[in-house]
C-alpha cells in the first residue's frame, strides 16, 4: 500500500501536562502539538480532558515512545491495536516512534537503542514496517535516536542506513537534529555530513531539544534549553531545505511556557520565509 507524505504544517510544541491550562487559556501562537501516543491509550483521564478542548483549536500529531520496531520479539499486536484505536480518536495529522528496540521477550531495557546498521537489520526493518503500516493503515514515520555505542557488526554509517531503508521502503524520518548532534559528540563524527547526507525526499518532520554535556560525553535528556551548536545545524538545513515541520521537544526541567514559545520563535526565525506558515500557505 503506497502512503503519502504529511503536507507541511508549521512549527510545533510538544504537549505535556503542566502546559495544558495556560494553552487553554492563552491560545499561543502554535500551529500544532506533538502528544506521547502511549499516554492516550487510556479511555479517559485528566489528559483526554484537556486534549479534547486543545484538538479542537489545534492540529495534533502522535509520537510513540515504545514500539520497539527494530525488535527481534514477534510484532506486538496488543499494542498496535491500543495505538490505532487512539489514532482513530485523536485523528492526528501523523504519526511517528522510534528507529530502534527496546525490548527482547520480556525484557524491556526502557531506553531506545540503536540498531546494528547492517544488511540483516535493513531486511528485518523494511518487514517489520510493512506489517506495522499495513496494520496501522497508514505511515509511519520513524525518528533517528540518540546513541552511546556502537556496533562492531555494523556494514555502513548510520545516515546511508536510514538512506538505503528510504530508498527501499519510500519510508520518512523524523530527523531529531539534538539526536544527530548527541551521537556525532559521542562517537566523533561531523554532524554535518550525516545531515546533508539525508534525502530530502525522506525528511517529514523535525525535532529540536536539549541534552546534558560531561564534557567526555552528552547525553540525550531534553529538559535543557537547545544549544548553539544545535541551532546552528538547524539554520544550515532550513537554508537548504524546503519546508519541514519542526517542533521544539522538551521532557523534563520544564520551564515557563513563555521560555518554549522563545525557542519556537527562535526556530521560525532561523527558517527561510518560505518555512512560515503564513507566507507558505
Amino acid at each position: 500500500m503506497k502512503y503519502s507524505p504529511p503536507s507541511f504544517a508549521g512549527f510545533g510544541l510538544g504537549l505535556r501536562t503542566c502546559y495544558f491550562e495556560e494553552i487553554l487559556t492563552t491560545e499561543p501562537n502554535v500551529d500544532w502539538f506533538e502528544i506521547i501516543s502511549e499516554n492516550y491509550f487510556v479511555s479517559g483521564g485528566k489528559p483526554w480532558h484537556y486534549l479534547s478542548q486543545i484538538k479542537e483549536r489545534y492540529p495534533i500529531v502522535m509520537h510513540g515512545v515504545s514500539m520497539s520496531i527494530g525488535s527481534t520479539t514477534e510484532v506486538n499486536f496488543d499494542y498496535l491495536r491500543k495505538l490505532k484505536q487512539t489514532i482513530e480518536r485523536v485523528q492526528p495529522l501523523w504519526i511517528s516512534d522510534h528507529l530502534c528496540f527496546s525490548s527482547l521477550g520480556d525484557f524491556n531495557s526502557h531506553d531506545l537503542l540503536p540498531m546494528p546498521y547492517t544488511e540483516e537489520s535493513l531486511d528485518h526493518l523494511c518487514k517489520r514496517l510493512l506489517i506495522v503500516q499495513d496494520f496501522l493503515e497508514r505511515p509511519l514515520i520513524l525518528e533517528n535516536v540518540s546513541s552511546y555505542l556502537t556496533y562492531q557488526a555494523s556494514e555502513m554509517s548510520e545516515w546511508e542506513f536510514l538512506t538505503e531503508l528510504h530508498q527501499r521502503t519510500q519510508c520518512q524520518f523524523l530527523l531529531d537534529i539534538n539526536n544527530v548532534y548527541v551521537s556525532a559528540r559521542n562517537h566523533q563524527f561531523d554532524p554535518s555530513e550525516f545531515l546533508n547526507a539525508m534525502p530530502t525526499s525522506s525528511i517529514a518532520q523535525i525535532h529540536l531539544a536539549g541534552h546534558s554535556d560531561f564534557g567526555t560525553h552528552i547525553i540525550d535528556t531534553h529538559d535543557q534549553p537547545i544549544c548553539d551548536e544545535v541551532w546552528q545545524l538547524f539554520a544550515d538545513f532550513a537554508q537548504t531545505h524546503p519546508p519541514v515541520n519542526t517542533m521544539i521537544e522538551r521532557d523534563d526541567n520544564f520551564p515557563a511556557f513563555k521560555e518554549l514559545m522563545s525557542e519556537l520563535e527562535q526556530a521560525r526565525s532561523l527558517a527561510p520565509t518560505s518555512w512560515r506558515m503564513n507566507e507558505y500557505a
